[in-house]
């Protein structure tokens, strides 16, 4: 499990399904995996390593056997672009403290954003999900 690369998020949220499908449709590896925080393998994942216990409100990304989260995790995210969407990696500029309250904004009004959006992969990206 240490060497891979999976999304956590809120499998109930239309804004982050959405999300799912931008990065499965930029991921220029397509190594990533995902996993809806609400599923066991999340739940116990989370108890196993100690990282707490999932926030459905946060975006998490696992690399390397690091859990990052928030603003940090989409910001690690982006070097498994593929251009022009790797442009996206601009945003290390930004201090932590402001991106984070920025991410925290949209959190919060997330499923006012994208409401009853489910992505439907295709058979060869069902790989990519974890249950």
């Amino acid at each position: 499990m240490s060497s891979k690369k999976i999304i956590f998020y809120d499998g109930d949220c239309g804004f982050c399904n959405r999300s799912v499908n931008f990065i499965m449709k930029n991921d220029k590896t397509e190594e990533i995996l995902f996993a809806a925080i609400q599923s066991k393998f999340t739940q116990d994942l989370f108890k196993e390593k100690v990282f707490g216990t999932p926030d459905l409100s946060t975006f998490y990304f696992l690399e390397n056997d690091k859990l990052y989260s928030k603003s940090s995790g989409a910001k690690r995210l982006t070097k498994y672009f593929k251009f022009p969407q790797r442009i996206l990696a601009i945003g290390w500029i930004v201090p932590r403290f402001i991106a984070d309250w920025g991410y925290d904004f949209i959190a919060k009004r997330r499923q006012l954003l994208s409401k009853g959006y489910c992505v439907i992969p295709s058979e060869e990206e069902k790989k990519r999900f974890i249950t």
